[in-house]
């Protein structure tokens, strides 16, 4: 069996994109192949890298991409983190399964430092969240239930 090609796409593959694909790697291993890239790179967010930590996962030798044809081409699995990177994300073969999970952008939080990392906190627990759900229905983790935002 081959393993499933996982591309997850955000705006500037600085904070949603790189949780994501850190926690795949961290809860799926080599199950599957994933990638995450932006629309834009903006480089990774310090933030995102600190709050990963957190959460025992090293996102830090991540680095900022922007969506690569030839991976898009071949996954299994397009999975956008927010209407900029859905709207924007070029077309897919039509074997490509398309999710949408709508996160707010961590980046943009504003109030003090605690505040701002407590948005990354919440938008870190929900990606952990829903990839543990996606993971269940793709290759059967006990307890996880399936995903509903398809697209």
């Amino acid at each position: 069996m081959t393993r499933p090609v996982i591309y997850f796409l955000c705006t500037g593959n600085s904070c949603r994109s790189q949780m994501a694909e850190g926690f795949m790697h961290h809860i799926a291993g080599d199950r599957v192949e994933v990638h995450s890239a932006g629309v834009v790179a903006h480089g990774l967010n310090p933030r995102a890298v600190d709050v990963m930590r957190e959460a025992g996962v090293d996102i830090a030798g991540h680095t900022s991409k922007v969506i690569d044809p030839a991976i898009l081409a071949r996954a299994d699995y397009v999975i956008t983190l927010c209407g900029d990177a859905r709207d924007a994300c070029p077309v897919t073969p039509p074997e490509v399964r398309r999710l949408h999970w709508d996160f707010i952008d961590p980046a943009r939080a504003t109030g003090s430092e605690e505040d701002i990392l407590r948005q990354f906190r919440a938008v870190r627990d929900g990606i952990r969240d829903r990839i543990e759900e996606f993971l269940g229905s793709l290759i059967g983790n006990p307890g996880a239930g399936a995903d509903s935002n398809a697209t």
